[in-house]
Order: C-alpha cells, then sequence, then structure tokens
C-alpha cells in the first residue's frame, strides 16, 4: 500500500514538472517571437501630387559668340587685350604689321594725285579744241579726239580713287576690331604669329555675355509628347512652357531663370534629337561660353503612387520595396519607378497598388525577406512631411 502511494507522488511529480516545462517552453517561445518582431515604420500606398523636373545636359553659348579672324595677312605687332577681358564695340583687339598696306595706301594716294593731273590736262585740251572746233579751225574728228581723251583721264581717276580706297581699307583692316561688346576668350597666337583670313584658328572669341544661351536636346518622344502627338503646335507649346531653372556643374541652381526660347526645325539623323534654346539673363557676368550645366523643366504629375525613395533597395539593378503582407511578414517585391524624381519620392509605375502596405523604416540595413514585423503606421506622419515639403 505504501508503495503504490510512492508511486501515485512520483506520477504527480512528473506531470507536475511536465506541464511546468511545457509552460515555460511556450514562455520562451512567445518572448522569442516577441524579440524577432521588431517595431518598423510601415506606409500604406496611397496616390497624390508631385511636382518633378526633367533634367537635360546643356552647354552654354553667349548670345552671340563672334570668332574673330583677320581679313589680311601679316605679323601680329600687338595684342591689346587679354583673355576673359570685357571690351566694347569698335575696341582694336590686334594689331597686324602696317608697313606694306601704308605703303599701298601712300602708292594708290599718288596715283590718284597723278591721275587727277591728267584729268585737269585733258580737260584743258578738251575745251581748248572745242574752241577751235566751234571757229571751224579744226575737224570734227580732232575735237572728239580730245573729249575721249578727256573720258579716258577721268575714267582712270576713277579707277585710282578705288584703288585708294581699297588700299586704305585694307590699312584699316590691320587693325582688327571688337565687332560687339563681349568677353575676349582664348587667345592662340600672340606677337610675332602669322595672321590670314585663311586660318582654321580664329584670334580669338568675342562673346556677348550679357544674356547666354543655354542648348539642350529633346528627342522625338519628347516632342510628341510635348505636342500631345501633334495636336497643338510646337510654337504654341513653347509659349506654355513654364520658366526653367538651370542646374550649374557644381550642383547649385543659377539664380535666375530662364524661358525656353526656340526649338529646331529638324531632327538630327545621327542623334535622333532636336536642338532646343533657353535664354538666361546673366548681368553679373557669372555664365560663361563653352560651360556646360542640366536644363530642369518642371512637370506636375496628379494621381500617381508615391513612396519614399528610403523604402526602396536595388539587387542586381533592379528596385524592390517590403510589402508587408496580412501576417506582418515581410515580402521583397520588385517595382518599376519613373525616371524623374524630386530626391525625396519615387513615382510608381508598376509593382505596387493603392492600399499595399510597404515598410519605410531599416530598409537596407536591419530587415531582410521573411522577417515578422510589429507595423507602426507612418502614413500620416510621411504625408504631413510631403506636405511641408
Amino acid at each position: 500500500m505504501m508503495k503504490k502511494t510512492l508511486m501515485q507522488a512520483t506520477a504527480v511529480l512528473l506531470t507536475t514538472a511536465a506541464v511546468m516545462t511545457i509552460t515555460s517552453c511556450n514562455k520562451n517561445e512567445s518572448t522569442q517571437q516577441q524579440a524577432q518582431a521588431p517595431s518598423i515604420g510601415i506606409q500604406k500606398v496611397a496616390s497624390g501630387h508631385i511636382d518633378l523636373n526633367n533634367t537635360y545636359p546643356a552647354t552654354i553659348k553667349g548670345k552671340t559668340d563672334i570668332d574673330i579672324r583677320p581679313q589680311v595677312s601679316g605679323f601680329i605687332t600687338k595684342v591689346h587685350v587679354d583673355e576673359g577681358q570685357h571690351v566694347k564695340k569698335g575696341q582694336t583687339l590686334f594689331t597686324i604689321d602696317q608697313v606694306q598696306f601704308q605703303a599701298a595706301v601712300d602708292q594708290a594716294a599718288a596715283a590718284v594725285n597723278s591721275a587727277e593731273t591728267a584729268v585737269q590736262t585733258a580737260q584743258l585740251t578738251a575745251d581748248s579744241k572745242q574752241h577751235l572746233f566751234e571757229r571751224n579751225i579744226i575737224s570734227e574728228y580732232e575735237n572728239q579726239l580730245a573729249k575721249n581723251t578727256l573720258s579716258q583721264a577721268k575714267a582712270q581717276l576713277a579707277t585710282a580713287k578705288a584703288a585708294l580706297i581699297s588700299a586704305q581699307k585694307n590699312l584699316s583692316y590691320t587693325e582688327v576690331k571688337a565687332p560687339s561688346d563681349g568677353v575676349v576668350g582664348s587667345i592662340p597666337n600672340r606677337e610675332g604669329s602669322l595672321a590670314s583670313p585663311s586660318m582654321v584658328q580664329p584670334l580669338t572669341t568675342v562673346s556677348d555675355n550679357n544674356e547666354v544661351y543655354a542648348y539642350f536636346s529633346l528627342n522625338e518622344k519628347d516632342i510628341l509628347k510635348l505636342t500631345d502627338n501633334g495636336q497643338v503646335s510646337l510654337g504654341q507649346r513653347i509659349d506654355e512652357m513654364p520658366e526653367v531653372d538651370l542646374r550649374l556643374a557644381d550642383g547649385t541652381i543659377y539664380p535666375s531663370k530662364g524661358k525656353v526660347a526656340t526649338v529646331s526645325g529638324v531632327i538630327d539623323q545621327s542623334t535622333g534629337t532636336a536642338t532646343v534654346r533657353a535664354l538666361f539673363p546673366n548681368a553679373t557676368g557669372m555664365l560663361r561660353s563653352g560651360s556646360t550645366g542640366q536644363i530642369l523643366i518642371p512637370t506636375a504629375q496628379d494621381e500617381v503612387i508615391l513612396i519614399p525613395q528610403k523604402a526602396t533597395f536595388e539587387q542586381q539593378d533592379q528596385r524592390f520595396v517590403f510589402v508587408v503582407d496580412s501576417n506582418n511578414t515581410l515580402v521583397p517585391t520588385h517595382i518599376t519607378v519613373a525616371p524623374e524624381n524630386d530626391g525625396k519620392s519615387y513615382v510608381v509605375t508598376s509593382g505596387l497598388n493603392i492600399g499595399d502596405v510597404i515598410a519605410i523604416e531599416g530598409v537596407g540595413s536591419s530587415l531582410r525577406p521573411g522577417l515578422t514585423i510589429t507595423p507602426v503606421d507612418k502614413s500620416a506622419e510621411q504625408a504631413a512631411s510631403q506636405s511641408a515639403e
């Protein structure tokens, strides 16, 4: 009897120990699951409005970039300006050796004097012959011969005067002057260099930089989109286009806005693009010909799916987000986004639907596929942040 009682007590103890062990295991498992479910900010996918910029590489040129080339040949005897100097219209930039051209002027002037003397002599002879002819002392033939000689002398005088003008013009060309106000470009040829009208490289370039043009390109798809597939004229669309920004080479935005002025009427067959020109004021001379930048054309989009850029990650050149399923488990989902963005958000073109829930915290660092999380709704906070921006 005592032995039976001892066996029953042992059984109770074993049962109690088993229950306590199971309870302890369940507690540990529950604690472990809670430890494995970190609190992660999530956002419900919704549609919204975003202001974006279409970006196009651009090259800056002065409103007028004039290559300065000599109109006569000769050695450069003086360079009157330096690179980057502001010059006025008519200011002398270079002087070309004037000796031979001055000699040509002197020779032409002497020829004019000689021709004028010849005309005076022929005029006296013609007058005398005319007087004698009227008195029937000489024949009509002799009188007409004197008149012809006078006409020939006058023609030679006109030729001599034309030669003098040409020589004076050539002499004036030895002083190479600025055709407009502007800034002097590089000067590859200095004193002693031979200059000629046929030289490949100009003496310099004078750029009128009070206003500058930013040249960029639009492809055929861009032009069709701009004109609603030809439903609206290109000229009308250009007039309706908003002012554009210019991002400089250092990433800063040029303080003055520009206006798209023209789009070339021809598509370049080699590039498949049309050249577009935007005009920017440049009163301070900050922009220089030859500089580069990016044209930013603003566009507004409504009813598009927007997600924070920080909610995405890349694998093998593809973009993903973590979608939170009904079990609060992270599911990596491939998405595609529009190429334009504002630096903070992406416009999703495929892969997500309105109402989906995505993780927006810890992406790229602590999150992994299949992880169970404790979701913390950040939708209102994110919306408020976007509205403030």
